[in-house]
């Protein structure tokens, strides 16, 4: 896989040696055994697989090379340009300026963007409609372009199989951007419906069935069709994609019931189900399938206490944290600097969207074992920090040198 040129701040050392070390030993990656790192009093459980994915590195690396080769000109992203509070406060340091935030609410206006002004498609790619208006203001909207090649490939799933007449089912979180761009490429091929969860894909299959009375459905789905839907004729042929950084388990049992749904309405077999139900499983990213897999690998162990490193609106770090705190209690972080003491941390719950105060998170025993994991678009430096700075509760910080030589 290609490699990118990423600032070296957003780097470890230690944690890059660890991960090339599991490479060579599992090229095929089918071992999702955590990394066990013994401080003594102390216990790492790394996972396999975490941190910046392939459509991460690549954003990073276009973003500050544009930011690099144009010092005269105003640089913009369209809005966060990955969900990471530091690498976004590392652009805006540089002087790049958001045009919209992450709910699509207007920062910059349009009015005052000109054709000289440089604008940074982010990772999670833009709507046809904001690529519509950028051109309207003379401004090339792929001329600086981040967006992920496996949200790309979603849009060329859902366009494949809506030109064979199928209505597309994207499961995806509404408001967020990757959802809205690919729901609006979707919707200009194709009629389209966003499910955020299984319950509403329970629901829209009582529309299939015809089981709820269509008047309902505009009602109770208010914001999340196309233009245009008829659900008396659009819900007789469809197909599953996702938003990329959704739980891969959850994508594929919304798939699965829809493709049951549509078996028993249409009274289909294994054989012959596609003539109803499109399949699209391999719209699933990568990094979302071995990051969640490294999770239930790390989960298979024992331990204290999770921690996950991320940025709080990012849809497929609280999916991790989502998977962590089935089994034990956890921890979702920002950064080192949210571990005040070995006494007391500030976390985030994203049930409730708001940042907990917690004391007496570690556990006071002879041997502590934590989980440690992060987010797509968590920098590996801040992972290494995490370690860290947990060790100097326990006065190993010393330690650390003496673990990464072993991986050396």
């Amino acid at each position: 896989m290609k490699t990118f040129n990423v600032p070296v701040i957003y780097r470890s050392p230690l944690i890059t040696a660890i991960k090339n070390s599991r490479k060579k030993q599992d090229r095929m990656k089918k071992d999702f055994t955590p990394t066990v790192l013994d401080f003594g009093s102390m216990k790492v459980l790394l996972a396999r697989h975490f941190g910046f994915c392939y459509g991460v590195e690549n954003a990073i690396e276009i973003a500050f090379k544009t930011v690099d080769e144009n010092p005269d000109k105003r640089i913009f992203l369209l809005s966060e340009m990955i969900h990471n509070p530091h690498v976004n406060n590392d652009l805006l340091a540089r002087g790049v300026q958001f045009i919209m935030d992450t709910a699509g609410r207007q920062l910059v206006p349009w009015e005052s963007l000109n054709p000289d002004d440089i604008v940074i498609i982010p990772a999670f790619g833009t709507t046809l409609e904001i690529e519509a208006k950028l051109t309207s203001l003379g401004i090339a909207p792929l001329q600086y372009n981040t967006t992920c090649p496996f949200v790309e490939r979603v849009w060329n799933k859902a366009e494949q199989i809506g030109q064979q007449s199928y209505t597309v089912i994207v499961h995806g979180k509404p408001g967020h951007e990757e959802t809205r761009a690919t729901f609006s490429h979707s919707r200009h091929s194709t009629p389209t419906i966003v499910v955020k969860d299984m319950a509403e894909a329970q629901l829209l299959a009582t529309f299939i069935t015809g089981e709820r009375p269509a008047a309902d459905f505009y009602e109770l789905f208010k914001g999340q069709y196309s233009s245009g839907f008829d659900v008396a004729k659009d819900l007789q042929r469809v197909g599953v994609v996702n938003q990329t950084t959704m739980l891969a388990t959850e994508t594929q049992a919304i798939a699965d019931y829809i493709r049951n749904v549509m078996m028993d309405r249409y009274a289909l077999t294994a054989a012959n189900a596609g003539e109803r139900f499109a399949d699209a499983r391999d719209t699933l990213c990568y990094a979302t399938n071995d990051n969640q897999s490294a999770v239930t690998g790390l989960l298979q162990e024992q331990a204290d206490l999770a921690i996950v490193v991320g940025g709080y609106n990012s849809s497929n770090t609280s999916h991790l944290v989502e998977l962590c705190e089935e089994k034990l209690p956890t921890f979702f972080i920002s950064s080192d600097e949210k571990l005040i003491s070995a006494n007391e941390v500030q976390h985030w719950d994203f049930h409730h969207k708001q940042e907990l105060h917690s004391f007496s998170f570690l556990p006071g025993k002879e041997q502590v074992t934590i989980m440690l994991t992060s987010g797509a678009s968590c920098p590996d430096a801040l992972v290494e920090a995490v370690i860290r700075k947990l060790l100097s509760f326990y006065g190993l910080e010393h330690k650390i040198e003496e673990l990464a030589s072993k991986f050396d």
